[in-house]
């Protein structure tokens, strides 16, 4: 659209949400929601999942996602339209009354100022990365405000809106397809050695003895004599109930080698008589950044521990 056209245009009809806009936004927002989710699920391949399976969790996941995703996938493709995209094209638009420039840039510009606000806020909520709750909503808005640029091109050009009736359908089969081709290959990747699976160390090249320390004050003294000094270290009075209250112990005890069971993982097994049956610190992180973690609770989801080497 031209400079002398837009301003032959009243106002309030440029700042106005056309209906194809807002619908080619939302439903490009949603059909990006279940690939960014793959991404994101191939990505930890390489990472430790401290014990937790989310077995439980994936099933009921799973059977949501067959029966309210597509619902659900709308709603918050049509929340992020209204809460991001729109308002950036709309702070673009003014802009563009004052200032020289192509209004889609300034709309990308104002999409990267609206997702650093909103990851601002949702990181704060959620006590997650700044940086990366930030980029996620500023990458994650980039590509519905291309789809309001085609919209608007597609308007000048033809004079009239696409039609949107199969709008929805072609973006959740391409949704589906790129989110099947980034697990299938994710998948393929972590058989044929690409993606390397995280590796835990061994106790054989980690110094154990030392302190380690956790959240809340948690300090974890080892001794090469086998001596160990708690300081508000997590702890339960019984490993085998799930449903202990985990409970700060402070003292003196023993600690010694030993393995889990199920994950034939390496672990760390601090004993003090007085706070209960000895529980086991797996051995995390990488050897040159070892960590110490136990996992309290239901293996699906439970409470985790970290206790990090000073």
């Amino acid at each position: 659209m031209g400079w002398d056209q837009q301003a032959r245009e009243p106002l309030r009809s440029r700042l106005n949400w056309a209906n194809a806009e807002l619908n080619t936004a939302a439903a490009v927002c949603a059909a990006q929601l279940p690939v960014a989710a793959a991404v994101w699920w191939v990505g930890t391949f390489d990472d430790d999942g401290h014990g937790v399976t989310y077995s439980g969790f994936f099933a009921v996941g799973l059977l949501c996602m067959l029966v309210l995703g597509p619902p659900v996938l709308a709603v918050l493709g049509l929340l992020h339209t209204i809460v991001h995209t729109m308002p950036a094209a709309t702070l673009a638009r003014l802009a563009t009354r004052r200032v020289r420039g192509p209004e889609w840039a300034w709309h990308l510009a104002f999409v990267g100022v609206l997702g650093t606000v909103w990851g601002l806020v949702v990181a704060a909520l959620g006590g997650w990365s700044l940086s990366t709750t930030a980029a996620l909503f500023v990458l994650l808005g980039a590509l519905p405000a291309f789809a309001v640029r085609y919209v608007r091109r597609w308007r000048q050009i033809m004079g009239r809106d696409p039609g949107g009736c199969g709008l929805w359908f072609w973006s959740g089969l391409a949704s589906f397809g790129l989110g099947t081709l980034v697990v299938g290959g994710g998948l393929i990747g972590l058989a044929v050695g690409l993606i390397e699976e995280y590796e835990p160390p061994k106790l054989s090249e980690v110094r154990l003895d030392g302190v380690w320390r956790g959240d809340h004050g948690a300090v974890l003294r080892l001794y090469g004599d086998g001596r160990a000094e708690l300081k508000a270290v997590p702890y339960v009075a019984d490993t085998d109930d799930w449903s202990a209250d985990v409970t700060p112990c402070g003292g003196t005890g023993s600690w010694s080698p030993g393995k889990d069971h199920d994950s034939k993982r390496d672990t760390v097994v601090v004993s003090v008589d007085r706070c209960g049956d000895g529980v086991p610190w797996t051995l995390s992180g990488t050897a040159a950044d070892p960590e110490l973690f136990a996992l309290f609770g239901d293996p699906d989801g439970g409470d985790v521990r970290v206790l990090e080497r000073d």
